[in-house]
């Protein structure tokens, strides 16, 4: 009975120190003297995989990052978020929203998770853009390079907050960020440079911010393009009025967001297409395979293209 006993003391001892084990046994690494333990990768909440990648770029692999709405055939202006989502958003570090009524249902559920500890970002706040005089803000930040270089140090000081110890890296890797950022703008230049004001149209205001710096002239009815982005049907005389554009060559593009088609916009392509213009597809969220930079990069590509034909 004792020899049970003991055999048992010692099979538990064997399990929780090693009981008859020898010196020579494994046992855990640890840190090297002077150095410390890798620290838990910050947990960040983006409301758009824009974002996300963003903060992937900045945070390497010291950022485990979350992106609420990811699928490119999904219409961000009518995502329901879920429960899920909001179990994301109770645990996060750090939270970037787009703001602006872009992606409200951020802020709503970060309120009911009881997060109320997260940093959040909001890139419209951010980017200092504001409303114009009688007009309505385009919301759509990450179409404008200045403000996504802005968006990219906010990040770094959120993270380095979060993640003290892995500040230099976090201002490292936003800074090489920016300077990727900077071709971009070089080449917004150049296409203002080549195409001297030329005017295109477009089905609504998402890629507004590139089309002004490019030096582009936005011909489309402005009833036209907020009627798409709020889902609402376009008046029949305005319709007329945007198609016009394609049937009298007025405009050398339309730029066409492919997350947000119904029949009006199908309308235009066409139109478009029959009229010879070319038409150039962009999207709200990151094509699948593709980061950031080299997305911006072949939307530039593609504006490029169709304007020199």
């Amino acid at each position: 009975m004792h020899l049970m006993r003991s055999a048992a003391l010692c099979a538990l001892a064997l399990l929780m120190a090693g009981c008859g084990a020898s010196s020579s046994s494994p046992q855990p690494a640890s840190p090297a003297a002077g150095t410390s333990p890798p620290s838990t990768p910050v947990t960040v909440v983006a409301s758009t995989n824009v974002y996300g990648d963003i903060v992937k770029q900045v945070g390497g692999d010291k950022v485990a990052v979350t992106s609420i709405i990811s699928d490119p055939a999904q219409d961000p202006h009518s995502y329901e978020a879920n429960t899920q989502n909001q179990l994301a958003l109770s645990k996060a570090k750090v939270v970037v929203e787009n703001g602006g009524g872009y992606d409200d249902f951020i802020d709503t559920m970060l309120a009911s998770s009881g997060n109320s500890s997260a940093q959040v970002i909001n890139a419209v706040t951010v980017s200092g853009r504001t409303a114009p005089a009688g007009g309505e803000l385009n919301e759509h930040i990450w179409y404008d390079f200045p403000s996504v270089a802005k968006i990219a140090d906010q990040v770094s000081a959120a993270l380095t907050k979060a993640d003290p110890a892995s500040a230099a890296t976090f201002t490292a890797n936003a800074d090489a960020f920016k300077q990727k950022l900077q071709p971009l703008v070089e080449r917004e230049a150049k296409i203002a440079a080549e195409a001297d004001g030329a005017a295109v149209a477009i089905t609504e205001p998402v890629p507004l911010y590139i089309l002004e710096a490019a030096g582009l002239k936005n011909l489309t009815p402005e009833e036209f393009s907020e009627a798409i982005e709020e889902g609402d049907d376009v008046s029949p005389q305005v319709l007329r009025e945007t198609l016009a554009l394609f049937s009298g060559k007025k405009v050398k593009a339309l730029v066409y967001n492919e997350q947000t088609s119904g029949p009006q916009t199908e309308q235009l392509k066409k139109a478009a297409d029959a009229s010879g213009i070319p038409v150039v597809a962009v999207t709200e969220t990151l094509p699948e395979g593709k980061d950031y930079i080299g997305w911006m990069s072949a939307n530039l590509d593609a504006l490029q293209a169709a304007l020199a034909k």
